[in-house]
């Protein structure tokens, strides 16, 4: 396959647990849902069987409890390392955002030295608000000091920026930033009330449009998770077409917008990626999720995305088989299309060699500033 030799940039994921996982513990994390009851019964469990198992020396399609005793007489860091090393990815961009405290995840350096490549920090928007706020800052201070530690964690080497406004209010954002009097008032009630999980509409507008100034300023892209996610996000308000008036105001900014995951609505995607040039898009989260199926997701999202738009991501999280199986099922499914359009006479090799390597890492490390590499 034309794909076999190429190393990938993902675009997004997260670190790993630092820690031995039950069966419980593994099984939870190996669905979105917070109930996760037979989430060995699906196309990622079948997956993690067949693909993973024979990286930790065990024959293809063992049983799970075959798998989960081999996991645990390796232990989490060389599970780990066979994993993430095994699977051809040269670089790694993490959302160092979300770390539960019952199940702390490896931070970037020690993700990089587990994977052997290199690793590169996104920022979460929502979470250095809230960080802010947990420093009971003056109403006053607070917009100028989410600015300025967005700004520090830019200039700290941070690549890229991200918000998961979707799980908060939902992606019908509007076109112009709200007004600094609107924001001012919702912050002061905001802080008043605590200033935890940040949900107030008005202030994640102002954010997200902050992002956009600052992604248009520095030239780092503007992550926005859109679709597929855990049970905590409300799937029709996570459907990028919502975005629509928001693309055409930001279009001409500079500014680049990442629509992560985007399944079911990665048709939407493809669209808003056809019309709006400074949109990128990926399928990350799905790939494992929808294991063999991964294809037809792939293809789908290719028959209206320009091809300088598409790229890798896995949304690896907590287990480094999501990782693995993020990279090895991308890197299959567009092995097999391509595969097919050469036999179909729908391009050349050279197109072929030149779109496979774009998708792989050429088109995130130009929007990311990033080297592509070896």
């Amino acid at each position: 396959m034309v794909t076999d030799d190429l190393v990938l940039v993902d675009q997004h994921c997260h670190g790993v647990v630092a820690g031995d996982l039950d069966r419980g513990q593994f099984a939870g994390l190996l669905t979105e849902s917070s109930s996760f009851h037979n989430s060995f019964e699906s196309m990622l469990g079948l997956a993690v069987r067949r693909w993973c198992a024979p990286r930790l020396e065990l024959p293809a399609h063992c049983s799970i409890d075959e798998y989960l005793d081999r996991r645990a007489q390796l232990g989490w860091r060389e599970v780990s390392a066979k994993l993430l090393g095994s699977v051809g990815v040269g670089s790694w961009l993490l959302d160092t955002g979300l770390s539960p405290a019952d199940t702390p995840l490896t931070k970037p350096e020690e993700f990089a030295h587990l994977a052997g490549g290199d690793t590169f920090e996104v920022l979460r928007l929502e979470a250095v608000a809230e960080q802010v706020a947990a420093k009971e800052v003056e109403v006053a201070n607070f917009l100028e000091f989410v600015e300025a530690e967005v700004r520090a964690g830019v200039q700290a080497g941070a690549v890229g920026l991200k918000s998961v406004v979707a799980y908060r209010t939902g992606l019908e954002l509007p076109a112009e930033p709200p007004t600094d009097v609107e924001v001012a008032a919702a912050a002061s009630a905001w802080l008043r009330w605590g200033g935890r999980r940040l949900d107030d509409p008005i202030l994640l507008a102002w954010l997200v449009h902050l992002g956009v100034r600052i992604s248009a300023e520095l030239k780092i892209p503007l992550q926005l998770h859109t679709g597929f996610g855990d049970d905590d996000v409300r799937l029709h308000r996570a459907d990028p077409a919502l975005l629509g008036d928001f693309l055409n105001a930001t279009k001409s900014t500079g500014a680049t917008v990442a629509l992560l995951h985007t399944w079911p609505f990665h048709r939407n995607a493809g669209y808003l990626a056809h019309v709006f040039p400074h949109v990128l898009v990926d399928v990350g989260l799905a790939v494992p999720y929808v294991g063999d199926r991964a294809g037809a997701v792939l293809a789908e999202l290719l028959e209206l995305a320009p091809f300088r738009s598409v790229c890798f991501s896995s949304d690896g999280y907590g287990l480094p088989e999501l990782h693995h199986l993020g990279a090895s099922l991308w890197r299959r499914a567009l092995g097999r299309l391509i595969d097919d359009w050469l036999a179909d006479d729908v391009l050349t090799v050279a197109d072929a060699d030149a779109f496979a390597g774009n998708f792989a890492a050429g088109n995130c490390c130009r929007a990311y500033g990033l080297t592509p590499p070896a």
